[in-house]
């Protein structure tokens, strides 16, 4: 008689360093999603445009997109999955975004459900406050940005308005969009 495999769901907590208040999400992964498709479910969950490099980091060794023309000492991602650096609750990893911002990310694992109630569907679970745009200089240029927008006074308000194409409310965030963009993976 063969055993069938059991399937884990991982609960994941993402969040951005340096950011006060935290801006981070909760979401389940399958715990063998590959680390390309983790980074997919990132960028949904975040609200990044997945226009920059990424790299994942786990102790001191790096997985990332292999670039001939840019070698980095990153291993390649493509058949790295989640549960090969992460298998017990707390355990974390790091992921960068955006070489240039250097957008740094903690991923935790909270919580691993293991049967029936597993899920093999990404979902985001909770979160808060908006994603920085995309390059506003990172965490520091977000303030910097985020001061300008807010004040009409400042020199460059209506210039930082301008760029960012109108207003942003940093305290918003939309699960039931970014869940409804997560159905759409493959």
């Amino acid at each position: 008689m063969l055993k069938e495999k059991t399937t884990s769901t991982y609960q994941l907590k993402i969040t951005l360093r340096g950011s006060k208040p935290p801006v981070w999400r909760r979401f389940i992964v399958p715990d063998s999603i590959t680390l390309p498709k983790l980074h997919q479910v990132i960028q949904i969950v975040m609200g990044w445009t997945d226009t920059h490099l990424h790299e994942f980091i786990a102790g001191s060794v790096s997985y990332g997109v292999p670039d001939p023309e840019w070698p980095s000492g990153s291993r390649n991602e493509a058949r790295v999955k989640v549960n090969q650096l992460l298998n017990k609750e707390k355990e974390k990893f790091f992921y960068l975004y955006d070489f240039g911002d250097g957008w740094q990310h903690v991923i935790k694992l909270e919580k691993i459900v293991i049967g029936d109630k597993a899920s093999s569907k990404p979902k985001c679970l909770a979160g808060k406050r908006a994603c920085p745009p995309e390059d506003c200089g990172g965490i520091y240029g977000y303030y910097q940005f985020l001061e300008a927008i807010k004040d009409p006074d400042h020199p460059k308000h209506e210039n930082m308005i301008k760029w960012l194409g109108g207003d942003i409310n940093p305290d918003f965030f939309d699960i039931d969009e970014v869940n409804e963009t997560l159905s759409s993976l493959k």
